[in-house]
């Protein structure tokens, strides 16, 4: 089996304003055809990390490639291939839609037919050519300012596509649309989507990168995540019966299992309780057998609860903070008194 062949390859890139270090050391790897999920609390370099890849900004040191190019040696080679949405689109307030489209094509190279055509179909991929097309584009709302975004983006067919907030803002309806067009291209393209709606982005993307204080933290896919950052598995039971027995019970499967009750019981008797063990070959079906050894038992509901990404991504980035602090130096008084003197 070939080795996949690599669309954004990033390897040590650190960028430096000044005193501050937006990213430090980010290395990572897109196949071609993927859809990468990039994350991270507001600040942690991922703006700046898409900014380099686009080649609209130079690192300070490590390298870039996109489709094999380098990005620092042939940066408008690399916008060629990119299309790139910002989370603040810039947009002409008094063009019309087909204005604008048309105007960006003539501005990335393309002939005046091509570009009227291939207007008219990034309108229709978005959704933009029939209530929008002629429309003002300072008048349109929110959503469709964002589509037109994302048409722009896929104006000359891009090899990657980066979109920073895609879907900031937008309804579950616009939202789903964005969505499906992201989905018909998906290994046509490579995508990288920057959000903070972790829901959509675990539905759109094939593997997740998260960066907190300019490194990355944490990659894989939402399971392989899943496994390394939340390792218990939790069920939900609804059950009638006595709880510090059922507790006794379930421990002989898993003598550290964690059983809670998560409300008072109900008017027919039955308690909703949190079962909660790191041994994730226990099965639900095993649980039930165990409940039903005692007649006097009832089991109504049981329920794997599977970690949110929200959680995935506090957890991560909890550990990140925590690594962050364990690695600076704690300096004694006199250290601390000297070091303040010397800058006084």
């Amino acid at each position: 089996m070939s080795a996949p062949e690599i669309s954004i390859e990033a390897t040590g890139l650190t960028k430096v304003y000044g005193p501050l270090t937006a990213i430090d050391e980010v290395s990572f790897e897109v196949e071609k055809g993927e859809v990468l999920g990039f994350l991270g609390p507001n600040g942690a370099g991922k703006s700046t990390t898409m900014r380099i890849l686009c080649g609209l900004v130079r690192a300070t040191s490590g390298s870039a490639s996109v489709g094999g190019i380098s990005v620092v040696e042939h940066p408008e080679k690399v916008k060629r291939l990119v299309g790139y949405m910002p989370e603040h689109n810039p947009l002409p307030e008094e063009l019309r839609v087909v204005e604008y489209l048309r105007y960006r094509a003539r501005l990335k190279g393309m002939e005046t037919r091509e570009g009227h055509h291939r207007a008219e179909e990034v309108m229709e991929l978005c959704d933009l050519h029939r209530k929008a097309r002629r429309q003002i584009i300072g008048s349109l709302s929110k959503g469709f300012r964002q589509r037109v975004g994302i048409a722009d983006a896929l104006l000359t067919h891009p090899e990657v596509v980066i979109m920073d907030e895609p879907t900031i803002g937008l309804d579950p309806h616009q939202t789903k649309i964005i969505r499906d067009l992201i989905n018909n291209r998906r290994g046509q393209m490579t995508f990288v989507l920057s959000s903070h709606i972790l829901p959509e982005v675990e539905l759109c993307c094939d593997r997740l990168l998260i960066i907190n204080q300019g490194r990355i933290v944490a990659k894989g896919t939402s399971e392989s995540l899943r496994q390394e950052y939340i390792p218990a598995q939790v069920f939900r039971v609804k059950v009638r019966g006595d709880i510090e027995e059922l507790t006794k019970v379930l421990r002989e499967i898993d003598s550290e299992m964690e059983v809670s009750a998560l409300l008072e019981k109900d008017k027919e008797g039955f308690h909703d309780i949190s079962v909660k063990t790191l041994d994730r070959s226990i099965t639900g079906e095993q649980l039930l057998t165990a409940i039903l050894k005692r007649d006097s038992w009832r089991v109504r509901e049981i329920t794997e609860v599977q970690a949110s990404l929200e959680e995935i991504f506090l957890a991560a980035t909890k550990r990140s903070w925590e690594e962050t602090l364990s690695r600076k130096p704690v300096y004694s008084d006199h250290l601390r008194s000297t070091k303040m003197n010397t800058i006084e």
